[in-house]
Protein backbone atom coordinates (compact mmCIF):
# COMPACT_ATOMS: atom_id res chain seq x y z
CA UNK A 1 0.00 0.00 0.00
CA UNK A 2 1.04 3.71 -0.71
CA UNK A 3 2.64 5.29 2.05
CA UNK A 4 -0.89 5.60 4.25
CA UNK A 5 -1.47 9.29 5.34
CA UNK A 6 -4.66 9.75 7.43
CA UNK A 7 -6.23 12.82 9.41
CA UNK A 8 -8.75 13.79 11.99
CA UNK A 9 -10.12 17.21 11.40
CA UNK A 10 -12.11 18.40 14.35
CA UNK A 11 -13.48 21.81 15.14
CA UNK A 12 -12.84 23.56 18.47
CA UNK A 13 -16.46 24.14 19.00
CA UNK A 14 -17.15 21.50 21.29
CA UNK A 15 -15.93 18.63 23.55
CA UNK A 16 -14.33 15.57 21.77
CA UNK A 17 -17.32 12.96 21.67
CA UNK A 18 -17.52 9.51 21.30
CA UNK A 19 -18.28 9.66 17.53
CA UNK A 20 -15.24 11.90 16.62
CA UNK A 21 -13.23 9.94 19.29
CA UNK A 22 -14.67 6.50 17.75
CA UNK A 23 -13.47 8.19 14.07
CA UNK A 24 -10.03 9.05 15.17
CA UNK A 25 -9.41 5.77 16.64
CA UNK A 26 -10.02 3.88 13.22
CA UNK A 27 -8.15 6.34 11.69
CA UNK A 28 -5.07 6.00 13.93
CA UNK A 29 -5.45 2.13 14.14
CA UNK A 30 -5.48 2.21 10.03
CA UNK A 31 -2.25 4.37 9.94
CA UNK A 32 -0.21 2.26 13.07
CA UNK A 33 -1.76 -1.04 10.82
CA UNK A 34 0.23 0.17 7.82
CA UNK A 35 3.22 1.80 8.72
CA UNK A 36 1.79 5.29 8.17
CA UNK A 37 0.90 8.61 9.37
CA UNK A 38 -1.70 10.26 11.58
CA UNK A 39 -2.23 14.18 10.97
CA UNK A 40 -3.85 15.96 13.36
CA UNK A 41 -5.53 19.24 11.62
CA UNK A 42 -7.75 22.15 13.51
CA UNK A 43 -10.77 22.86 11.12
CA UNK A 44 -11.47 26.19 13.26
CA UNK A 45 -12.31 28.96 10.91
CA UNK A 46 -15.71 29.77 12.72
CA UNK A 47 -14.25 32.06 15.20
CA UNK A 48 -17.46 32.90 16.88
CA UNK A 49 -17.84 29.34 18.16
CA UNK A 50 -14.09 28.40 18.39
CA UNK A 51 -12.29 28.66 21.74
CA UNK A 52 -9.01 27.91 22.98
CA UNK A 53 -10.77 26.32 25.96
CA UNK A 54 -12.62 23.53 23.39
CA UNK A 55 -9.32 23.05 21.64
CA UNK A 56 -7.46 22.46 24.86
CA UNK A 57 -10.21 19.88 25.66
CA UNK A 58 -9.82 18.03 22.97
CA UNK A 59 -5.57 17.34 22.93
CA UNK A 60 -6.47 16.59 26.18
CA UNK A 61 -9.04 14.16 25.51
CA UNK A 62 -6.67 12.06 22.69
CA UNK A 63 -3.70 12.24 24.67
CA UNK A 64 -5.71 10.38 27.56
CA UNK A 65 -6.90 8.06 25.19
CA UNK A 66 -3.42 7.36 24.09
CA UNK A 67 -4.25 8.77 20.56
CA UNK A 68 -1.09 10.85 19.40
CA UNK A 69 -0.75 12.27 16.02
CA UNK A 70 2.18 12.34 13.84
CA UNK A 71 1.92 15.70 12.55
CA UNK A 72 -0.46 18.91 13.89
CA UNK A 73 -0.52 21.24 16.63
CA UNK A 74 2.32 21.06 19.26
CA UNK A 75 4.48 18.60 17.34
CA UNK A 76 5.15 20.48 13.83
CA UNK A 77 5.54 18.93 10.51
CA UNK A 78 6.29 19.75 6.80
CA UNK A 79 2.83 20.08 5.70
CA UNK A 80 1.75 22.98 8.13
CA UNK A 81 0.38 25.26 9.30
CA UNK A 82 -2.47 22.81 10.78
CA UNK A 83 -4.60 25.31 12.07
CA UNK A 84 -7.13 26.23 8.76
CA UNK A 85 -7.32 29.86 10.17
CA UNK A 86 -3.98 30.18 9.23
CA UNK A 87 -3.89 28.83 5.74
CA UNK A 88 -6.75 31.52 4.32
CA UNK A 89 -4.30 32.33 1.81
CA UNK A 90 -3.44 28.52 0.58
CA UNK A 91 -7.75 28.91 -0.21
CA UNK A 92 -8.00 32.47 -1.43
CA UNK A 93 -5.01 31.61 -3.84
CA UNK A 94 -7.08 28.67 -5.28
CA UNK A 95 -10.30 30.02 -5.60
CA UNK A 96 -8.70 32.74 -7.96
CA UNK A 97 -7.06 30.25 -9.86
CA UNK A 98 -10.63 28.34 -10.68
CA UNK A 99 -11.84 31.44 -11.56
CA UNK A 100 -9.09 32.27 -14.05
CA UNK A 101 -9.66 28.99 -15.55
CA UNK A 102 -12.94 29.31 -15.48
CA UNK A 103 -13.94 26.47 -13.40
CA UNK A 104 -15.14 28.77 -10.49
CA UNK A 105 -17.32 32.40 -10.94
CA UNK A 106 -18.31 35.54 -8.40
CA UNK A 107 -22.01 34.97 -7.58
CA UNK A 108 -23.90 38.36 -6.25
CA UNK A 109 -26.91 36.88 -5.76
CA UNK A 110 -28.77 38.37 -2.00
CA UNK A 111 -30.38 35.77 -0.44
CA UNK A 112 -33.80 37.17 -1.17
CA UNK A 113 -33.35 36.51 -5.09
CA UNK A 114 -31.98 32.99 -4.05
CA UNK A 115 -35.33 32.63 -2.33
CA UNK A 116 -37.33 33.82 -4.98
CA UNK A 117 -35.44 31.16 -7.13
CA UNK A 118 -35.89 28.72 -4.83
CA UNK A 119 -39.82 29.09 -4.35
CA UNK A 120 -40.22 29.51 -8.62
CA UNK A 121 -38.49 25.84 -8.92
CA UNK A 122 -40.75 24.47 -6.15
CA UNK A 123 -44.06 26.04 -8.12
CA UNK A 124 -42.36 23.87 -10.81
CA UNK A 125 -42.29 20.66 -9.12
CA UNK A 126 -38.70 20.95 -9.53
CA UNK A 127 -35.41 20.50 -7.13
CA UNK A 128 -34.55 23.62 -5.10
CA UNK A 129 -31.07 24.95 -6.98
CA UNK A 130 -29.48 27.44 -7.72
CA UNK A 131 -29.82 28.66 -12.10
CA UNK A 132 -26.30 29.87 -12.47
CA UNK A 133 -27.13 33.18 -13.84
CA UNK A 134 -24.00 35.14 -12.70
CA UNK A 135 -22.25 32.58 -15.07
CA UNK A 136 -23.53 34.68 -17.70
CA UNK A 137 -22.32 37.95 -16.85
CA UNK A 138 -20.66 39.69 -18.86
CA UNK A 139 -17.08 41.08 -17.82
CA UNK A 140 -18.36 44.93 -17.62
CA UNK A 141 -21.70 43.61 -15.24
CA UNK A 142 -19.06 41.69 -12.67
CA UNK A 143 -16.75 44.95 -12.54
CA UNK A 144 -19.21 47.28 -11.97
CA UNK A 145 -20.93 45.13 -9.35
CA UNK A 146 -17.74 44.09 -7.35
CA UNK A 147 -17.33 47.66 -6.93
CA UNK A 148 -20.33 47.82 -4.66
CA UNK A 149 -21.98 44.36 -4.42
CA UNK A 150 -20.73 41.76 -1.72
CA UNK A 151 -20.45 38.00 -3.41
CA UNK A 152 -19.37 34.24 -2.98
CA UNK A 153 -17.50 32.47 -4.88
CA UNK A 154 -19.02 29.13 -6.76
CA UNK A 155 -17.69 26.27 -8.51
CA UNK A 156 -19.16 25.16 -11.78
CA UNK A 157 -20.41 22.20 -11.48
CA UNK A 158 -21.32 19.21 -13.84
CA UNK A 159 -24.67 19.46 -14.85
CA UNK A 160 -25.31 15.99 -16.39
CA UNK A 161 -23.63 12.36 -15.63
CA UNK A 162 -22.61 10.76 -12.08
CA UNK A 163 -20.24 11.21 -9.57
CA UNK A 164 -19.16 8.30 -7.77
CA UNK A 165 -17.77 7.87 -4.68
CA UNK A 166 -16.50 4.78 -4.12
CA UNK A 167 -16.18 4.23 -0.55
CA UNK A 168 -14.39 1.01 0.88
CA UNK A 169 -16.58 0.13 3.13
CA UNK A 170 -19.66 0.65 1.43
CA UNK A 171 -18.67 0.61 -2.24
CA UNK A 172 -19.45 2.60 -4.99
CA UNK A 173 -21.85 5.26 -4.26
CA UNK A 174 -23.50 6.92 -6.82
CA UNK A 175 -24.87 10.64 -7.16
CA UNK A 176 -26.96 12.12 -10.00
CA UNK A 177 -24.85 15.08 -11.07
CA UNK A 178 -28.16 17.04 -11.78
CA UNK A 179 -28.86 17.38 -7.83
CA UNK A 180 -26.03 20.02 -7.44
CA UNK A 181 -26.06 23.46 -8.27
CA UNK A 182 -23.36 25.50 -9.16
CA UNK A 183 -22.10 25.43 -4.73
CA UNK A 184 -20.72 28.05 -2.97
CA UNK A 185 -16.59 27.93 -2.32
CA UNK A 186 -15.88 30.51 -1.04
CA UNK A 187 -18.35 32.45 1.43
CA UNK A 188 -18.70 36.92 1.55
CA UNK A 189 -16.93 36.94 4.45
CA UNK A 190 -14.43 35.85 2.83
CA UNK A 191 -13.69 32.20 4.34
CA UNK A 192 -13.61 29.22 2.61
CA UNK A 193 -16.55 26.40 2.78
CA UNK A 194 -16.20 23.36 4.78
CA UNK A 195 -15.79 21.37 1.62
CA UNK A 196 -13.58 23.73 -0.13
CA UNK A 197 -10.81 23.98 2.98
CA UNK A 198 -11.11 20.43 3.67
CA UNK A 199 -10.15 19.55 -0.20
CA UNK A 200 -7.24 21.41 -0.68
CA UNK A 201 -6.03 20.74 2.74
CA UNK A 202 -6.23 17.06 1.94
CA UNK A 203 -4.17 17.55 -1.20
CA UNK A 204 -1.84 19.95 0.62
CA UNK A 205 -1.23 17.60 3.08
CA UNK A 206 -0.99 14.32 0.54
CA UNK A 207 -3.68 12.51 2.50
CA UNK A 208 -4.38 9.25 1.00
CA UNK A 209 -7.26 7.76 2.85
CA UNK A 210 -10.53 10.18 4.88
CA UNK A 211 -11.99 7.59 6.96
CA UNK A 212 -14.89 9.88 9.09
CA UNK A 213 -18.34 9.31 9.78
CA UNK A 214 -20.79 8.55 7.05
CA UNK A 215 -22.80 11.98 7.54
CA UNK A 216 -20.36 13.23 6.04
CA UNK A 217 -21.07 10.81 3.09
CA UNK A 218 -23.76 13.67 1.34
CA UNK A 219 -20.21 15.75 1.50
CA UNK A 220 -18.14 13.71 -0.79
CA UNK A 221 -19.43 14.36 -4.18
CA UNK A 222 -19.25 17.64 -3.70
CA UNK A 223 -15.60 17.50 -2.28
CA UNK A 224 -14.96 14.82 -5.48
CA UNK A 225 -16.07 17.74 -7.74
CA UNK A 226 -13.55 20.26 -6.35
CA UNK A 227 -11.12 18.42 -6.50
CA UNK A 228 -11.19 17.14 -10.42
CA UNK A 229 -11.99 20.73 -11.04
CA UNK A 230 -8.63 21.74 -8.62
CA UNK A 231 -6.74 18.53 -10.80
CA UNK A 232 -5.93 17.11 -7.11
CA UNK A 233 -5.77 13.31 -6.87
CA UNK A 234 -8.82 11.90 -4.85
CA UNK A 235 -7.86 10.15 -1.79
CA UNK A 236 -9.53 6.74 -0.86
CA UNK A 237 -12.80 7.12 1.78
CA UNK A 238 -14.13 5.09 3.84
CA UNK A 239 -17.48 6.40 6.02
CA UNK A 240 -18.18 4.64 9.25
CA UNK A 241 -21.43 4.06 10.38
CA UNK A 242 -23.27 6.36 12.68
CA UNK A 243 -23.80 5.39 16.37
CA UNK A 244 -27.08 5.15 17.80
CA UNK A 245 -28.73 5.86 21.01
CA UNK A 246 -30.31 2.07 22.22
CA UNK A 247 -33.50 3.32 20.97
CA UNK A 248 -32.15 3.98 17.40
CA UNK A 249 -32.72 7.55 17.80
CA UNK A 250 -29.64 10.22 17.61
CA UNK A 251 -27.36 9.99 20.48
CA UNK A 252 -27.54 12.51 23.01
CA UNK A 253 -27.33 13.86 26.28
CA UNK A 254 -30.26 12.16 27.52
CA UNK A 255 -28.39 8.69 26.60
CA UNK A 256 -25.76 9.36 29.30
CA UNK A 257 -22.10 10.82 29.04
CA UNK A 258 -21.45 11.73 25.28
CA UNK A 259 -17.73 13.17 25.58
CA UNK A 260 -14.74 11.81 26.46
CA UNK A 261 -14.34 14.27 29.37
CA UNK A 262 -17.79 13.11 30.56
CA UNK A 263 -16.48 9.70 30.45
CA UNK A 264 -13.35 10.42 31.99
CA UNK A 265 -14.85 12.19 34.88
CA UNK A 266 -17.55 9.02 35.36
CA UNK A 267 -14.05 7.23 36.23
CA UNK A 268 -13.96 4.81 32.96
CA UNK A 269 -10.61 4.08 32.19
CA UNK A 270 -9.14 4.97 28.34
CA UNK A 271 -8.25 1.33 27.98
CA UNK A 272 -11.74 0.18 28.74
CA UNK A 273 -13.09 3.32 26.27
CA UNK A 274 -10.47 2.60 23.72
CA UNK A 275 -11.52 -1.01 23.71
CA UNK A 276 -15.51 0.02 23.34
CA UNK A 277 -14.86 2.11 20.92
CA UNK A 278 -12.89 0.08 18.71
CA UNK A 279 -16.02 -2.37 18.62
CA UNK A 280 -18.52 0.32 17.79
CA UNK A 281 -19.08 -0.47 14.15
CA UNK A 282 -15.64 -2.84 13.98
CA UNK A 283 -15.37 -6.65 14.88
CA UNK A 284 -11.99 -8.74 14.14
CA UNK A 285 -13.98 -11.73 12.90
CA UNK A 286 -13.73 -13.54 16.12
CA UNK A 287 -15.77 -13.72 19.21
CA UNK A 288 -13.41 -11.13 20.92
CA UNK A 289 -14.39 -8.19 23.14
CA UNK A 290 -11.11 -8.50 25.13
CA UNK A 291 -8.89 -6.27 23.11
CA UNK A 292 -5.46 -4.13 23.80
CA UNK A 293 -4.15 -1.64 21.79
CA UNK A 294 -1.32 -3.62 20.44
CA UNK A 295 -4.31 -6.36 19.18
CA UNK A 296 -6.73 -3.60 17.60
CA UNK A 297 -3.58 -2.51 15.50
CA UNK A 298 -2.78 -6.14 14.46
CA UNK A 299 -6.63 -7.31 13.93
CA UNK A 300 -8.01 -3.57 12.33
CA UNK A 301 -9.11 -3.37 9.24
CA UNK A 302 -11.42 -1.52 7.41
CA UNK A 303 -13.04 -4.21 5.25
CA UNK A 304 -14.32 -6.00 8.75
CA UNK A 305 -16.16 -2.57 8.89
CA UNK A 306 -19.72 -2.18 9.29
CA UNK A 307 -22.21 -0.55 7.25
CA UNK A 308 -25.18 -0.70 9.74
CA UNK A 309 -25.50 1.95 12.65
CA UNK A 310 -23.75 0.67 15.96
CA UNK A 311 -25.81 1.04 18.81
CA UNK A 312 -24.35 2.56 22.30
CA UNK A 313 -24.49 0.49 24.86
CA UNK A 314 -23.45 2.08 28.35
CA UNK A 315 -23.58 -0.93 30.59
CA UNK A 316 -20.93 -3.04 27.94
CA UNK A 317 -19.17 -0.24 28.34
CA UNK A 318 -19.11 -0.45 32.05
CA UNK A 319 -18.55 -4.07 32.05
CA UNK A 320 -15.35 -3.31 30.17
CA UNK A 321 -14.23 -0.27 32.59
CA UNK A 322 -14.94 -3.29 35.29
CA UNK A 323 -13.04 -5.92 33.80
CA UNK A 324 -9.97 -3.88 33.49
CA UNK A 325 -10.34 -2.85 36.98
CA UNK A 326 -10.24 -6.22 38.12
CA UNK A 327 -7.31 -7.60 35.85
CA UNK A 328 -4.73 -3.95 35.45
CA UNK A 329 -2.24 -3.49 37.92
CA UNK A 330 -2.81 -2.43 41.18
CA UNK A 331 0.12 0.71 41.38
CA UNK A 332 -1.64 1.90 37.98
CA UNK A 333 -5.17 1.75 39.22
CA UNK A 334 -3.57 3.61 42.05
CA UNK A 335 -2.19 6.61 39.78
CA UNK A 336 -5.35 6.75 38.11
CA UNK A 337 -7.84 6.43 41.26
CA UNK A 338 -5.75 9.04 43.51
CA UNK A 339 -7.01 12.68 41.44
CA UNK A 340 -10.89 11.00 42.34
CA UNK A 341 -10.05 10.29 46.12
CA UNK A 342 -8.62 13.98 45.90
CA UNK A 343 -11.22 15.57 44.30
CA UNK A 344 -14.33 13.93 46.97
CA UNK A 345 -11.77 14.42 49.78
CA UNK A 346 -11.97 11.28 50.94
CA UNK A 347 -8.42 10.24 52.45
CA UNK A 348 -8.05 11.47 56.00
CA UNK A 349 -5.41 13.95 56.78
CA UNK A 350 -2.91 11.71 58.31
CA UNK A 351 -3.40 9.66 55.10
CA UNK A 352 -2.97 12.34 52.90
CA UNK A 353 0.58 13.26 55.23
CA UNK A 354 2.17 10.64 54.71
CA UNK A 355 5.04 10.19 51.96
CA UNK A 356 3.71 9.10 48.25
CA UNK A 357 5.04 5.87 48.31
CA UNK A 358 3.92 5.06 51.77
CA UNK A 359 0.36 6.99 51.14
CA UNK A 360 0.19 5.00 47.81
CA UNK A 361 0.50 1.38 49.44
CA UNK A 362 -2.17 2.22 51.58
CA UNK A 363 -4.12 3.13 48.99
CA UNK A 364 -3.38 0.08 47.13
CA UNK A 365 -4.06 -1.86 49.96
CA UNK A 366 -7.65 -0.63 49.77
CA UNK A 367 -8.43 -0.79 46.30
CA UNK A 368 -7.16 -4.41 45.81
CA UNK A 369 -9.98 -5.31 48.46
CA UNK A 370 -12.98 -3.04 46.79
CA UNK A 371 -12.21 -3.81 43.13
CA UNK A 372 -13.98 -6.69 42.37
CA UNK A 373 -17.17 -4.97 43.79
CA UNK A 374 -17.09 -1.75 41.49
CA UNK A 375 -17.11 -0.74 37.84
CA UNK A 376 -15.24 2.40 37.85
CA UNK A 377 -13.00 4.90 39.66
CA UNK A 378 -15.37 6.82 41.05
CA UNK A 379 -17.13 3.72 42.54
CA UNK A 380 -13.43 2.58 43.93
CA UNK A 381 -13.96 5.80 46.25
CA UNK A 382 -17.40 5.42 47.00
CA UNK A 383 -16.68 2.23 48.15
CA UNK A 384 -13.63 3.52 49.86
CA UNK A 385 -14.89 6.10 51.71
CA UNK A 386 -14.97 4.03 55.27
CA UNK A 387 -10.96 3.04 55.34
CA UNK A 388 -10.37 6.61 55.54
CA UNK A 389 -13.22 8.27 57.57
CA UNK A 390 -15.02 7.60 60.87
CA UNK A 391 -18.10 10.08 59.92
CA UNK A 392 -19.87 7.50 57.46
CA UNK A 393 -23.77 7.67 57.89
CA UNK A 394 -25.25 4.30 58.57
CA UNK A 395 -27.13 2.06 56.28
CA UNK A 396 -31.09 2.80 57.88
CA UNK A 397 -32.05 -0.86 56.48
CA UNK A 398 -29.13 -2.32 58.47
CA UNK A 399 -29.30 0.17 61.65
CA UNK A 400 -33.80 -1.77 61.89
CA UNK A 401 -32.04 -5.04 61.78
CA UNK A 402 -28.90 -5.05 63.94
CA UNK A 403 -29.10 -2.14 66.00
CA UNK A 404 -32.38 -1.91 67.58
CA UNK A 405 -33.42 -5.34 68.85
CA UNK A 406 -32.99 -5.64 72.09
CA UNK A 407 -30.16 -7.97 72.56
CA UNK A 408 -27.54 -5.72 70.02
CA UNK A 409 -26.20 -3.50 72.87
CA UNK A 410 -25.25 -6.23 75.12
CA UNK A 411 -23.84 -7.94 71.66
CA UNK A 412 -21.68 -5.14 70.33
CA UNK A 413 -20.60 -4.83 74.14
CA UNK A 414 -19.43 -8.22 73.78
CA UNK A 415 -18.16 -7.29 70.66
CA UNK A 416 -16.26 -4.92 72.06
CA UNK A 417 -14.60 -6.99 74.98
CA UNK A 418 -13.40 -9.26 72.45
CA UNK A 419 -11.62 -7.75 70.29
CA UNK A 420 -9.82 -5.35 72.55
CA UNK A 421 -8.36 -8.70 74.35
CA UNK A 422 -7.35 -10.50 71.26
CA UNK A 423 -4.18 -11.19 70.14
CA UNK A 424 -2.43 -10.65 67.84
CA UNK A 425 -4.71 -8.72 66.18
CA UNK A 426 -4.59 -10.44 62.65
CA UNK A 427 -7.50 -12.18 60.71
CA UNK A 428 -7.16 -15.13 61.38
CA UNK A 429 -7.20 -14.76 65.36
CA UNK A 430 -10.28 -12.37 65.27
CA UNK A 431 -11.93 -14.70 63.10
CA UNK A 432 -11.29 -18.19 65.40
CA UNK A 433 -12.46 -15.25 68.86
CA UNK A 434 -15.97 -13.98 66.75
CA UNK A 435 -16.58 -17.46 65.90
CA UNK A 436 -15.85 -18.38 69.27
CA UNK A 437 -17.98 -15.80 70.61
CA UNK A 438 -20.60 -16.30 68.71
CA UNK A 439 -20.85 -20.31 70.19
CA UNK A 440 -20.58 -18.68 73.75
CA UNK A 441 -23.44 -16.29 73.29
CA UNK A 442 -25.62 -19.77 71.80
CA UNK A 443 -26.19 -16.57 67.99
CA UNK A 444 -25.39 -17.55 64.66
CA UNK A 445 -21.85 -15.89 63.58
CA UNK A 446 -24.27 -13.64 61.07
CA UNK A 447 -25.25 -11.92 64.31
CA UNK A 448 -21.99 -11.31 65.55
CA UNK A 449 -20.43 -10.63 61.57
CA UNK A 450 -23.13 -8.31 60.66
CA UNK A 451 -23.14 -5.83 63.54
CA UNK A 452 -19.26 -5.39 63.64
CA UNK A 453 -19.76 -4.61 59.75
CA UNK A 454 -22.26 -1.82 60.10
CA UNK A 455 -20.11 -0.72 62.95
CA UNK A 456 -16.85 -0.20 61.12
CA UNK A 457 -18.15 0.49 57.98
CA UNK A 458 -21.99 1.56 58.52
CA UNK A 459 -22.69 -0.88 55.44
CA UNK A 460 -24.08 -4.13 55.46
CA UNK A 461 -22.41 -5.46 52.52
CA UNK A 462 -18.43 -4.86 51.38
CA UNK A 463 -14.86 -6.60 50.87
CA UNK A 464 -14.24 -9.47 53.56
CA UNK A 465 -14.82 -8.29 57.20
CA UNK A 466 -11.84 -9.71 58.85
CA UNK A 467 -9.48 -7.98 56.26
CA UNK A 468 -11.27 -4.91 56.98
CA UNK A 469 -11.20 -4.96 60.67
CA UNK A 470 -6.73 -5.48 60.35
CA UNK A 471 -6.65 -2.64 58.14
CA UNK A 472 -8.09 -0.58 60.23
CA UNK A 473 -6.68 -1.21 63.09
CA UNK A 474 -7.28 -2.33 66.96
CA UNK A 475 -7.58 1.22 67.96
CA UNK A 476 -10.29 2.37 65.33
CA UNK A 477 -11.94 -0.50 65.23
CA UNK A 478 -12.56 0.15 68.65
CA UNK A 479 -13.22 3.84 68.74
CA UNK A 480 -16.26 2.98 65.53
CA UNK A 481 -17.62 -0.11 68.25
CA UNK A 482 -17.89 2.63 70.61
CA UNK A 483 -19.62 5.12 68.01
CA UNK A 484 -22.22 2.74 66.83
CA UNK A 485 -23.14 1.56 71.09
CA UNK A 486 -23.79 5.64 71.16
CA UNK A 487 -26.25 5.40 68.43
CA UNK A 488 -27.63 2.74 70.09
CA UNK A 489 -28.11 4.93 73.22
CA UNK A 490 -29.42 8.12 72.24
CA UNK A 491 -32.00 6.25 69.59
Amino acid sequence: MTDVRVRFAPSPTGELHIGGARTTLFNWLFARKHGGKMILRIDDTDKQRSSPEFLKTIFTSLNWLGLDWDEGPEVGGEYGPYFQSERLEIYHSEAQRLIKEGKAYYCFCTPEELQAEKEERRLQGLPPRYSGKCRRLSPEERKEKMAGQSFVIRILAPEEGQTIVDDLIRGPVVFENDLFDDFIIMKSDGLPTYNFASVIDDAKMEITHVIRGEEHLSNTPRQQIIARQLGYSIPRYAHVPMILAPDHTKLSKRHGATSVHEYREMGILPEALINYLALLGWSPGEDREIMSMDELIDSFSLEKVSKNPAIYDLKKLIWLNGHYLRTMELETIVLRALPFFEKDDILSEKVASYQEKERNRIIEKVVDLVRDRVKTLQEVVEASDYFFRDDFAYNPKGVEKHFRHKNAAGILDEITKTLSQVEPFAAATIKEELEGLSRRLNVSLGQINLPVRLAVTGRTMGPDLLEIISFLGRDEVLARLKRAKQLLIQS
